[in-house]
């Protein structure tokens, strides 16, 4: 909730600026663009206002959209045996080094937040109640309508049907209980007529009326007209959206009052505005919001009227002005959708790596059993990917001790610690493990994962410095708390498993242009196992929260004589979830894989 909160906030200055650009784009091209063309732009930023409350696999795709080059996507059931070497070593030699895991709690909401929340939950219940109660105001007029019986009206709405080239019957209704024609239902739709327009009976205004509602159901506006009030529930409280939703009924019904002038003739135009300066008084907004009409505000009336007023048929623009206004829009839209999408989820998702060529998605859940997680290896020689579960391995996750490596290679680049001389003294605090009660080198420190050790370098780089490097390496969401002893464990700072091995292969081929003897001082650090055959290296985190283990890492990489492989593991549970589960689950897929036996 509070992830969603943030980027809700976000989303919503995202949005409005966006509002404000298509209100410009109209503007600018009142005189060039039709009454369709404007009601067409309305339905970007009503689409867009829908994203944060997609389920996460549209909304995954929407992101990727923007941040992929092609790739090829491939299923495999079982991953196939790798080309790679045999190592002949076992898992008994690989030196994992100690677990050690300090518990942090969850951190406590700001009551500033929750009072924002529960305005904001508070505005969507009362907005949905009223819409309920409108509903159910509606479904009883509903149900007290009646089939049109009168044989004068039926024939005129058959003739109707055919000029505006309806092949769908939409059924047709009177009440008693409405002053003006609507039209609802967004899978069968309705028309309604007042008793009152039936018995007083005029041929021009009920055939101009009749135009009108069958013009809602060829646009399909009842089903965008449920969008636009679940969107003014969504979106209470700001101005920009109601501004919005107020200009598309507004387009709306010009859209409508357009497409049937361009039926009638010239002759017939004042009298279709007579028509509804006769039912102005009448046909003031209804309190009916999920049903489209001819009905309208005041100030709306008067649009139309003046609309009517000014109307000519469609006349052939230059293909140049065309062309100029349309990639207009086009750039405009281009350029706000994908700002719009990482708005919408700019902590949870990372994107899938722009160097993506092949991918291929394995079932690997008989190593996980009943554990949530998903692993992401990467073969250099193949530049292939083989994932289990995508969409886990997209979402960012709190690193743990795992970013311990980029933190060590800061601490080497910035002199605080060096290749030569990597002590750091204990200070003689009491600690809850043994081995971290003693004078640490980068190595002890990487192998009993020793926090302190850390915490010193970070104290001694300083808040900016550290946020300057996550940026320069694209760590995550490069987002630290300012809390300097727990942002890699507090949740602040997150990634996702496809990024963990993005970044190994950078820090593996030094894409950050560091010093090289610091890169492989990092990489001796990590080292776990080596033979003829080639080398792991790797490095475990665990995440522990209110004293339960929930989350469990193991990255790295295999260096052989010809190739290297990538690899990260997160494994996710409510207790008893640790780097070193994480560490067996990644060895038993390598050996499937025979590339590490």
């Amino acid at each position: 909730m509070l992830d969603f909160g943030h980027y809700f906030f976000v989303y919503n200055i995202y949005i409005s600026i966006f509002i404000l650009s298509i209100a410009g784009v109209k503007f600018l091209f009142r005189n060039n663009l039709s009454t369709r063309s404007k009601y067409y732009l309305d339905f970007f930023p009503l689409a867009f206002m829908l994203i944060p409350f997609l389920p996460t696999p549209p909304s995954s795709f929407l992101q990727n959209i923007f941040s992929l080059s092609l790739f090829h996507f491939r299923k495999k059931p079982f991953p196939s045996t790798s080309s790679g070497h045999t190592f002949t070593e076992g898992f008994s030699a690989i030196e994992q080094g100690n677990d050690f895991a300090i518990s942090v709690h969850n951190k406590a909401t700001s009551p500033i937040f929750m009072l924002f929340a529960c305005m904001w939950i508070l505005g969507v219940v009362v907005m949905f109640l009223l819409a309920i109660h409108s509903f159910f105001k509606f479904r009883t007029i509903k149900n007290s309508a009646l089939p049109v019986q009168n044989r004068t009206v039926k024939r005129l709405y058959q003739t109707c049907c055919k000029e505006i080239n309806c092949k769908k019957e939409i059924p047709l209704y009177s009440t008693a209980f409405l002053k003006s024609p609507v039209t609802v239902g967004v899978l069968r739709p309705r028309i309604y007529l007042p008793i009152h327009l039936i018995s007083d009976y005029n041929a021009k205004d009920m055939r101009f009326m009749l135009l009108h509602e069958l013009q809602h159901c060829r646009q399909k506006d009842s089903f965008f007209v449920f969008l636009m009030n679940l969107s003014g529930i969504l979106y209470w409280f700001n101005p920009f959206v109601w501004y919005e939703l107020r200009e598309m009924r507004c387009d709306r019904e010009l859209s409508c009052d357009s497409a049937v002038l361009h039926l009638l003739d010239e002759t017939d135009y004042q009298a279709y505005g007579n028509t509804l300066l006769n039912f102005a008084e009448k046909i003031s907004l209804h309190p009916f919001p999920y049903t489209t009409g001819i009905s309208g505000s005041m100030k709306q009336i008067k649009q139309r009227i003046l609309n009517i007023a000014t109307f000519q048929r469609k006349r052939k623009q230059s293909k140049s002005k065309k062309f100029l206004i349309h990639s207009l829009i086009v750039l405009l839209l281009f350029t706000y959708m994908p700002l719009l999408t990482v708005a919408a989820f700019p902590q949870n998702t990372s994107p899938l790596p722009v160097d993506i060529q092949t991918i291929f998605e394995i079932d690997l859940s008989h190593h996980f059993q009943k554990t949530q997680g998903s692993f992401v290896l990467y073969d250099s020689n193949k530049n292939l990917w083989n994932i289990f579960d995508i969409e886990q391995a997209k979402k960012r996750i709190s690193p743990n001790s795992t970013y311990k490596i980029y933190d060590a290679l800061l601490g080497l680049e910035s002199g605080i610690i060096t290749s030569e001389n990597s002590v750091i003294t204990w200070d003689g605090k009491n600690y809850p493990f043994d081995a971290w009660e003693k004078d640490q080198t980068l190595h002890s420190a990487m192998q009993n994962s020793v926090n302190w050790y850390f915490q010193s370098i970070d104290t001694q780089l300083g808040l900016q410095t550290i946020r300057s490097f996550l940026q320069k390496i694209e760590y995550g969401n490069q987002k630290t708390s300012s809390d300097l002893d727990l942002y890699w464990t507090d949740l602040s700072l997150k990634i996702s498993p496809m990024e963990q091995v993005s970044l190994l292969k950078k820090f593996y081929n030094n894409e950050f242009h560091f010093t090289p003897s610091n890169i492989e001082t990092v990489k001796n650090s990590i080292l776990l196992s080596s033979n003829e055959n080639g080398s792991l290296y790797g490095k475990t985190g665990t995440g522990r929260i209110n004293g339960k283990d929930v989350s469990g890492w193991f990255i790295g990489f295999i260096e052989t004589s010809d190739n290297v492989y990538y690899f990260a593991t997160n494994i996710q549970g409510k207790e008893n979830i640790t780097g070193s589960k994480a560490t067996d689950i990644t060895t038993s897929i390598l050996s499937e894989f025979n590339i590490w036996n």
